[in-house]
């Protein structure tokens, strides 16, 4: 292992955006509760069992493209509705209106309290890529890029995969492994020489299914655990423990 915890294979370090660099992960669970009791409470009443922003958001959105969360969670549920037109006002009864509607909520919650982003991993990718390693974010966000920027964090990237390249390329979202495959393409790196940085299950099951030479879980929550069960190789509370970053 180096002494940035990492295998000496690895050349390209790929770093999923919400819950490993930024502190978001929190504003979208709330966002997704709020969108998700609404729709169940007009739909069931006040008898409703509500979304669970610890369970339900690992489970079942945490992670994945905003579609394919309404899609998975609601699935959950037993629910079906019309997919509708990713254009769809955030009213509509569909799962593009649904996840627009989440998308709407999360983005006030953002210009209402800001973006914060973990110090310890803007230090540890400052590092990394004074080591000579390649890096790459991967994420389902479609605002994956007014993030970075919002904490001047653009240039600590060569390659940016996120929702909106997603769509454009037509790749698949997590738990597939297609973006951080991508993401290694364009950084000149096969799959084992790339290790992929992520606090999401589904992410842990894109590493795993895409061959990555090292994954690493990033247990915010307390769920180290099911982050090894979904394919880590290791799990840390903070990057700062996989290496020297002074």
């Amino acid at each position: 292992m180096t002494q940035l915890g990492l295998p000496t294979v690895i050349k390209a370090c790929l770093f999923d955006l919400d819950g490993v660099v930024t502190r978001t992960a929190v504003v979208h669970a709330a966002a997704w509760k709020e969108t998700f009791d609404a729709f169940l409470r007009q739909r069931e009443g006040e008898g409703y069992r509500p979304f669970d922003a610890v369970t339900d958001y690992d489970e079942y959105v945490d992670g994945r493209p905003r579609a394919d969360g309404v899609r998975t969670f609601l699935a959950s549920r037993d629910i079906r509705l019309p997919e509708g037109d990713p254009g769809d006002p955030p009213d509509a009864e569909t799962v593009h209106g649904l996840g627009n509607r989440k998308n709407r909520l999360l983005l006030e919650r953002i210009r209402a309290g800001g973006v914060e982003a973990y110090d310890s991993t803007l230090r540890y990718l400052r590092t990394v890529r004074a080591h000579g390693l390649s890096t790459a974010i991967v994420s389902s966000s479609a605002n994956c890029l007014d993030v970075l920027r919002a904490i001047e964090a653009e240039d600590l990237f060569d390659v940016r995969i996120d929702g909106v390249v997603a769509a454009e390329r037509g790749l698949p979202g997590k738990p597939s492994p297609d973006t951080f495959l991508a993401a290694a393409r364009d950084l000149g790196a096969e799959a084992k020489q790339a290790a992929v940085f992520e606090d999401a299950l589904a992410g842990m099951d894109a590493g795993r299914a895409g061959g990555f030479g090292y994954v690493v879980g990033v247990d915010r929550t307390g769920q180290t655990e099911a982050l090894y069960a979904h394919g880590a190789d290791v799990v840390v509370r903070d990057l700062a423990e996989l290496g020297d970053t002074e």
